[in-house]
């Protein structure tokens, strides 16, 4: 079943943003037999009281155990964290991009979060398009694997696990965002699991690209301005 949605507005032209929007065995305390002389005790051991799990047996090395969700939670971790691995530098253009960590371990009450912030550090206006594109809000990584979401929708996805089970729709539309000199806009992005991707939050290095248009002027890519096009992205860490 598809997510609940909300209307957007048509902005400008038609573009196609077509996004997959997941003991050991206890001792009795006895001691040896009294008359075997120059015999040393055998050390014994008891059954853990707490009930809490023990970690004996478990790797150390970071690599992931079967947690039910395809083996995709790392050793010692309710979930898996996510870092920033790498972060391009901003093209030459008037219009900085920058990515920061939100939340940076998945729960049961949200996946890792993501923050996009585009700036405009000119000195004049200008229009930015697709707006969306620009904000990473439904990109999906080059793995596959991954997909970034805004954080007011409802998503098909299971608390926890943070997979998507449906694709997410999204609407044919091109929208343009003005920015004033100084001013910047803001995304918050959840990292969901691709529906269809292998297990919840797999583990590993992902990276996310975008291209967005820049043209000058309050209305230059509204009036006709082709403006100029850049690619930016980073990549992520799960582990």
């Amino acid at each position: 079943m598809f997510p609940t949605r909300r209307t957007f507005l048509r902005t400008g032209g038609i573009a196609t943003v077509a996004l997959l929007a997941g003991c050991t065995a206890g001792g009795d305390g006895s001691t040896d037999d009294p008359t075997d002389e120059g015999t040393p005790d055998e050390p014994t051991t008891s059954e853990p009281t707490t009930g809490e799990p023990t970690t004996d047996d478990l790797p150390t090395d970071g690599t992931p155990t079967d947690d039910g969700a395809g083996g995709t939670r790392p050793t010692g971790t309710g979930g898996p964290g996510i870092t920033l691995a790498s972060v391009d530098d901003a093209p030459d253009l008037p219009v900085t991009p920058t990515v920061e960590v939100t939340e940076d371990t998945a729960t049961e009450d949200h996946p890792p979060q993501l923050r996009v912030t585009v700036t405009n550090d000119g000195d004049e206006a200008v229009q930015v398009g697709e707006e969306r594109a620009v904000l990473f809000a439904y990109v999906t990584s080059e793995s596959g694997q991954l997909t970034l979401l805004p954080i007011d929708g409802d998503y098909p996805a299971e608390p926890g696990c943070w997979r998507l089970t449906d694709g997410v729709a999204v609407t044919e539309e091109y929208r343009i965002l003005t920015l004033q000199p100084g001013e910047s806009v803001s995304q918050l992005v959840d990292v969901y699991g691709a529906a269809g991707g292998d297990g919840c939050l797999p583990v590993g290095e992902h990276r996310f690209e975008s291209t967005y248009t820049v043209g000058r002027g309050e209305d230059g890519l509204a009036g006709g301005d082709e403006g100029r096009q850049a690619r930016w992205g980073f990549s992520v860490l799960l582990e």
